[in-house]
């Protein structure tokens, strides 16, 4: 019976995640932007309701059509209950108790869910909603994450994400905001922004800044899943959106190789290339073919461009780092922000000399986002390791080990400790 009770509690938690978002965004067309949350309520009750049913009664035999079936009905009892029926009853209301409305075929087709998917989208990354609030609401209603996961993500207090999420709804009904997708020159202003979003929270997943793991890959998972939501929407994508995507399945083809056996990671030059998702290049190629086809070029341009370079040279040393580096000096003409500029010199240290990279990184060490920033200690550790100086490389690491770190990067300057301290 527990064996049957746990197998359930996972298909509702698989069902939860991969539904969850189309439900709300199907329910935020019924109530309005304004209502979101009850959009999340009523979702969140007919899930509950699953699980209490299913765990005695066993699985039905389309579990994503009973849930959409109870989620409907939910929606009509609120709507018929709430003070603001007038509002939708001669259109909403009708609808929903139509016998058309009851076959769920009109509502819940691929194109609809798609859609309503797409607008939710459009209404989570408003410009009006700062960007760490719509990041808290992508995940909550298009992702199904819950507070205490999305506090767990971005390293802070559940209170934190509520007081966002508070804001961002507070922000979208004040706004008045409609639940559509821009067109025009709007439509190109917003979908920056949204592409930004998404960006940022494969980042989060990719170099995960909390938890126990260096890979969140439940984050990377939904951001690509968001950007295929966009790309395929023809009136929507553009060059940038495949270009993002490209980005995207580079970086995702090397998971299985960042971290060995003992959770340590690895980087480029010390990963297993055979381990490589050869499809997920393939995926990347295709995609970043397809953006520069367009003749636009974007940061996203770059970025996959670059990684390419590192997906598809044979090896470490055969890579072409002269090419990346022109991609980098590309880079500093749209974007000179010290993080750019420490990936830079890196390449600068495989093309040039050593001490050329660390004399540009002299120029940008004063940055106060290198205070908390562990890349940078690393780095210059390696660099100066490099230039015979073993005793300055200690020096930075053990500074590295004043930040606040996860277990295993603690264990992983460790070890690298003991290895420099040998070359002394």
């Amino acid at each position: 019976m527990i064996n049957d009770e746990t197998n359930i509690a996972n298909k509702i938690n698989h069902l939860f995640r991969h539904e969850y978002g189309k439900l709300v965004s199907i329910l935020t067309k019924t109530f309005g932007t304004a209502r979101i949350e009850l959009a999340e309520d009523v979702v969140q009750e007919a899930m509950l309701e699953a699980l209490n049913k299913w765990t005695y009664s066993g699985l039905p035999d389309n579990p994503i059509g009973w849930i959409y079936k109870v989620a409907r009905y939910k929606a009509l009892n609120v709507l018929k209950k709430e003070k603001y029926q007038r509002e939708y009853m001669s259109k909403i209301i009708i609808q929903l108790e139509s016998e058309q409305a009851a076959s769920l075929d009109h509502i819940f087709t691929d194109k609809e869910i798609a859609d309503d998917q797409l607008r939710m989208i459009f209404t989570c990354c408003h410009p009006s909603i700062s960007s760490d609030s719509q990041i808290a609401l992508t995940l909550k209603t298009l992702c199904g994450f819950s507070i205490p996961e999305i506090a767990k993500a971005f390293l802070t207090t559940e209170e934190n994400i509520n007081k966002r999420l508070v804001r961002a709804r507070k922000n979208i009904k004040e706004a008045k905001l409609s639940f559509e997708v821009p067109v025009g020159k709007e439509l190109e202003r917003r979908l920056s922004s949204v592409l930004e979003t998404v960006y940022l929270l494969f980042n989060e997943g990719y170099h995960a800044t909390s938890g126990d793991k260096f890979i969140r890959y439940e984050l990377c998972e939904e951001a690509i899943r968001l950007a295929q939501i966009i790309a395929s929407h023809p009136n929507v994508a553009s060059s940038t959106t495949y270009a993002l995507l490209a980005l995207m399945s580079f970086n995702s083809s090397r998971f299985d190789s960042r971290v060995d056996e003992f959770d340590n990671l690895l980087d480029l030059e010390n990963q297993d290339r055979g381990q490589w998702d050869k499809e997920l290049i393939k995926k990347g190629l295709y995609y970043l073919e397809f953006a520069a086809a367009q003749n636009e070029i974007s940061m996203y341009h770059i970025l996959a461009t670059i990684s390419a370079h590192h997906c598809t040279a044979s090896s470490y040393e055969n890579t072409d780092w002269k090419g990346i580096l022109s991609l980098y000096d590309m880079i500093i003409e749209i974007d000179k922000s010290p993080i750019i500029l420490l990936n830079r010199a890196i390449v600068i240290s495989k093309t040039d000399n050593t001490k050329k990279a660390l004399e540009e990184l002299d120029t940008i060490k004063g940055n106060t986002i290198f205070q908390s920033y562990l890349p940078y200690y690393t780095t210059r550790a390696a660099l100066h390791l490099q230039n015979n100086e073993p005793t300055i490389a200690i020096n930075f690491l053990n500074e590295a080990l004043k930040l606040p770190l996860q277990e295993n990067q603690k264990l992983l300057i460790n070890s690298k400790l003991k290895e420099y301290s040998a070359k002394k």
